[in-house]
């Protein structure tokens, strides 16, 4: 009961009588004695978003003037607050087991990690505080060396001479505009915004980047301004005199908006899980017309494809990762604030159980997709070294003592046993200051204007905010943030009210966002408001705080440079601060700081050495910094010229400069096809046929019939050489350069890679046949059987192939491998070129309908592997989960049975299978992930088959992921696909639900051990299923031919 002081004894005597108090019967009579409801007191009286509203409702009862009523609400008051501290200690003791069984883990996790890695270790993988710092970077003074902004830039043209990046930056949550950002108008449209949208216009201004595209969120909704639902915005550059000289049609940078979710709706954060799989299919499309159209602009007619693409919080960084995989382009990150610190505090507040957090802030996924973000993201970019060492470390996929370890052996070119950790990269945020003219005048004096160049005008934001002071003239103590708990206003207020000596030297001034009418606001966000309010009014402080309703974007500089007019401070008293760029943003005005001592202001404070850092829940100690630099005028000169020298090291240019070298440093990636998309369209364009059989038969025909004409004029060679030879010459060449054709393209498939046992002379599986479909019907219910699955799949050919034949394709996307379901198909008489591709495995292995039967039916595109690869473990997963196989076991009396065992028949290279004898007894997928990511071990894992078998696979492949790589790799249009799945399905069924595809859900179909392979998920199915969306549609169970064609048609996929 933090803060509550003043009934702690009383919860100690009360808590030391422990169930004595069960025996309430006295209590229970009271409560219910007349029409006084203590429930209904409670709800609204009692719960509020801080425990001093419990003070306030014991002031309001006490001062009840019925004795009766008074004694209730008293009684239970103090029966809410016993529950309320009863309920805090249990949290305690749960979070404190749960922490240690995480270290246990953990230390395991590093055990196993460093005995595999069997190499000695070279003195930087030691462990010695001087290597862990240089593993996250060095200081921000040692990185930002002291030079100008326009030294920078001119160094970097030279370097950066004759580049053309592209580059996606992805931030899909809140409302994005270039101009007048509505910062503050919702907890979704904050601090991060303004950073990602003035990085992409940095990053598009700098030499070497032809093009910067922002994606986000397309909103057209009545509440919003219509900018928002505009496809396309340029950001123009700041500095119109920039450096900018590779202007071609297509370069700068743009917000690019992608339609995605509900329509006409604005929707907050939490509710935009289930439509990301919509968004990443719609940013897929966009980037591979982007990457064309600028492959046609300046790459020579190949695609521009990104250098990378950088994801901004946990849902964008789901994004990026589903993105990254799809292109096998690199992937970085950037988190703004963290799922699992989150979760840390609301479980120290104690307010809320751990689904109550689950179902508001949809807690658990955003952590499982920061987890994702880490597994799948080559560097992820931090503001402070704080994020990494306090907030970091807290998840299973980043553990600083392995990735130093990792670190050092890639330096030593030492293998790393499959391992794999992103590197983490300190870039604090830049800003741009040519713009920025710091005040030397003040209230008294106007120093800014003379006869030949006379003072502009007074901006009309200064009166809105002067016109709450009595004394306009005094230093103002400005505050930027928007009203939420976390922001820590309230103490703020309390500690200028409190102090006497503050409130006749300054002014106290609270920008906190814009808002129309407190009834309008969020619940969380009112309640801050009202009670600053009332705070005011406690301290009687009308005359000297100003808390003006709205400002524009553009008015933020000319409040800063108004409180620098007046000698005042800049403050920023939140409980914790990831960054904090209003800090930089005020001190470039030429405002002294008073900062948190909790994450980022430490850092900036560090370098800038232009304040004092406090302990955000010491009132006296935030009154007595504001004070002592209000009061010492020589102190307060001298820090605001501290951190006018040293702003420039946070400038845009230098931040830029830092972001692109290490894009620099990634390994390149990017799609790669053996043989090119003009070569596969030249080749179908002069195939009469979809068969290489039918042109082999054209070759021949024409090899006889020009063999004929030459015997014949052969015969009369001797006797005439007049144009019969040019004749029998053209028809040489002619002859010669088919047959040059017909080995160029075997050699050509020969050289795909493609399995030696397939035909090289069938072109099929080289230009799939789905690619002049029309729609594609993939069929993905899952089952423990084949029988179980095919029974669907033969009435999805029966119903819809026979009477769309030609114009409809089928693909098959199952858990099984590719050799149990042709022996499947052979056994029960099934044609195997009813489907023109197979997605087996779970999604690792790809494979295309050959019409050669002599040798095998199949061609298996490893094009798709070399995509997938990236990050796979091999051996060093394989070994890893040979040791965890034989750590699971069921004991019965004195023997072990085991219960999972390795399926050497049906792994593959890029599949690893295990076939589990009692499912109810193996640990949940979240589980086994858990204990592969804290050894730096990146995969995906599938329960499959009713739990039967285990598949394990790269963390880049997924059955939903092969879909998008055809898209990639033959142009197949998403929208034109309808997914098959059943009400139920392995682990992996959450991803084939969302996207820009159809989805026909079979009710009564799929797995029987749904309840077992579901049961212990992170967060519920719910959360990700976009049940709304016109996409999805079910279908009743015992499903007839008119209920499949009623669906289709519902979802506007019928073939007419």
């Amino acid at each position: 009961m933090a803060g509550n002081d003043w009934i702690n004894s009383y919860l100690e005597a009360i808590l030391d009588v422990g169930p004595g108090l069960d025996d309430a019967k006295s209590s229970l009579l009271l409560r219910e004695r007349g029409r006084f409801s203590p429930t209904r007191y409670f709800v609204e009286e009692v719960v509020g978003f801080d425990e001093t509203d419990l003070h306030r409702s014991w002031v309001r009862a006490q001062a009840t003037r019925s004795p009766q009523e008074r004694n209730t609400r008293l009684e239970n008051l103090c029966w809410r607050i016993w529950n309320l501290a009863r309920q805090k200690k249990q949290l305690e003791n749960e979070e404190s087991q749960r922490m240690a069984k995480r270290r246990m883990e953990r230390e395991r996790g590093r055990r196993e990690a460093t005995a595999d890695m069997s190499e000695d270790l070279s003195e930087g993988e030691k462990g010695d505080t001087v290597g862990y710092m240089s593993a996250h970077g060095d200081s921000i003074r040692g990185r930002l060396p002291r030079n100008s902004s326009v030294d920078v830039m001119e160094t970097l043209t030279s370097q950066q001479k004759g580049k053309k990046l592209y580059l996606v930056l992805i931030s899909i949550h809140g409302l994005i505009r270039g101009e007048n950002m509505e910062l503050g108008r919702d907890s979704d449209t904050g601090g991060s915004v303004k950073y990602v949208v003035e990085l992409a216009r940095a990053l598009g201004s700098m030499p070497g980047v032809y093009r910067v595209d922002l994606l986000t969120r397309q909103v057209s909704a009545p509440d919003i301004d219509w900018s928002y639902g505009e496809p396309t915005e340029m950001l123009t550059p700041r500095d119109a005199n920039g450096f900018t000289d590779q202007g071609g049609e297509s370069s700068g940078a743009y917000i690019v908006r992608i339609p995605f979710g509900p329509k006409d709706k604005y929707i907050p954060k939490e509710q935009l899980w289930p439509y990301i799989p919509e968004f990443v299919d719609g940013a897929l499309n966009h980037i591979l017309q982007m990457s064309k159209v600028l492959g046609e602009q300046i790459g020579g007619g190949e695609p521009l494809w990104p250098v990378a693409i950088h994801g901004h919080y946990a849902d964008a960084g789901d994004s990026a990762a589903l993105l990254s995989g799809a292109l096998n382009i690199p992937m970085l990150f950037t988190g703004h604030s963290l799922g699992r610190d989150k979760l840390e505090q609301l479980q120290k507040q104690g307010r809320m159980s751990r689904d109550e957090m689950n179902n508001t802030y949809k807690i658990m996924r955003r952590i499982e997709a920061e987890e994702l973000s880490l597994d799948s993201s080559e560097i992820v970019i931090t503001s402070t070294r704080q994020e990494i060492e306090q907030q970091w470390r807290l998840y299973e996929g980043f553990d600083p003592i392995i990735e130093r370890k990792l670190r050092a052996r890639i330096k030593r070119n030492v293998s790393c046993h499959g391992r794999f950790m992103p590197r983490m990269v300190i870039i604090p945020p830049g800003m741009e200051f040519h713009h920025i003219v710091p005040h030397d005048g003040d209230m008294d004096g106007e120093a800014d204007g003379n006869e030949d160049h006379p003072a502009s005008p007074d901006p009309p934001i200064w009166a809105e905010i002067m016109r709450f002071f009595s004394n306009p003239r005094k230093p103002m103590i400005l505050a930027l943030a928007r009203p939420d708990p976390k922001k820590n206003i309230t103490t703020l207020v309390k500690a200028f009210g409190e102090c006497r000596p503050l409130r006749e030297l300054a002014n106290l001034t609270l920008i906190m966002g814009n808002r129309d009418g407190i009834d309008d606001m969020s619940a969380t966000n009112a309640s801050v408001l009202l009670a600053v309010l009332k705070l005011i009014d406690k301290y009687d402080l009308y005359g000297q705080v100003a808390y003006p309703k709205h400002h524009k974007q553009a008015d933020v500089p000319e409040i800063y440079r108004l409180a620098a007019k007046t000698k005042g401070v800049f403050i920023n008293p939140a409980f914790i601060e990831p960054f904090g760029l209003t800090l930089i943003e005020a001190a470039a005005h030429g405002l002294p700081m008073v900062a948190t001592k909790n994450g980022g202001p430490v850092d900036i404070h560090r370098v800038l050495d232009n304040g004092l850092l406090v302990d955000p829940h010491d009132q006296q100690s935030i009154a007595d910094a504001l004070l002592k630099l209000v009061a010492d005028k020589q102190m307060w000169a001298k820090c605001r010229q501290n951190g006018l020298k040293n702003i420039h090291l946070f400038s845009w240019p230098e931040h830029c400069k830092t972001y692109l070298s290490r894009i620099a440093g990634c390994r390149p990636r990017h799609p790669q096809w053996q043989r090119s998309e003009e070569e596969i369209n030249q080749l179908e364009s002069d195939s009469p046929s979809d068969s290489w059989r039918d042109i082999k038969d054209i070759s021949l025909n024409l090899k006889f019939s020009l063999d004929g004409e030459k015997n014949e004029v052969g015969e009369n060679l001797d006797n005439d050489v007049g144009p019969e030879k040019k004749s029998v010459d053209d028809n040489n060449k002619l002859e010669n350069a088919l047959l040059r054709w017909s080995k160029g393209v075997q050699k050509d498939t020969r050289k795909s890679g493609f399995s030696d046992n397939v035909d090289h002379a069938s072109g099929t599986g080289k230009f799939p046949v789905f690619r002049r479909r029309k729609h594609i019907y993939v069929i993905a219910v899952d089952h423990q059987t084949l029988d179980g699955i095919f029974e669907t799949v033969q009435k999805m050919l029966d119903d819809v192939g026979k009477k769309y034949e030609g114009n409809a394709g089928f693909i098959l996307s199952t858990s099984f491998s590719l050799s149990e379901v042709e022996s499947y198909m052979l056994s029960k008489g099934l044609n195997l070129h009813d489907f023109d591709a197979y997605v087996c495995n779970s999604g690792s292995d790809l494979y295309y309908s050959s019409h050669n039967s002599e040798e095998s039916p199949f061609e298996a595109d490893l094009d798709y592997h070399s995509h997938i690869e990236y990050r796979w473990g091999g051996e060093g997963l394989k070994k890893t989960l040979h040791r965890w196989v034989g750590s699971i076991t069921d004991k019965k009396d004195e023997t072990e049975e085991q219960i999972v065992a390795e399926d050497d028949e049906h792994t593959t290279d890029f599949c690893l299978a295990f076939r589990i004898q009692n499912p109810e007894k193996v640990p949940p997928v979240k589980e086994v992930r858990k204990l592969m990511r804290m050894q730096a071990l990146r995969c995906h894992v599938v329960y499959c088959q009713n739990g039967t078998k285990l598949n394990v696979i790269p963390v880049l492949a997924s059955r939903s992921q092969a879909l998008r790589y055809l898209r990639v790799r033959w142009g197949v249009d998403l929208s034109k696909m309808a997914v098959f799945v059943g009400e139920s399905g392995d682990t992996d069924y959450e991803g084939l639900l969302g996207g820009l595809h159809k989805t026909i859900i079979l009710k009564g179909v799929g797995s029987r051990a749904a309840s077992i392979l579901h049961a212990h998920r992170s967060y519920p199915l719910s959360h990700v299923m976009p049940i709304d969306s016109p996409n999805i549609v079910e279908v009743a169970e015992d499903f007839s031919s008119t209920d499949i064609h009623a669906a289709l048609e519902k979802v506007g996929f019928l073939i007419s």
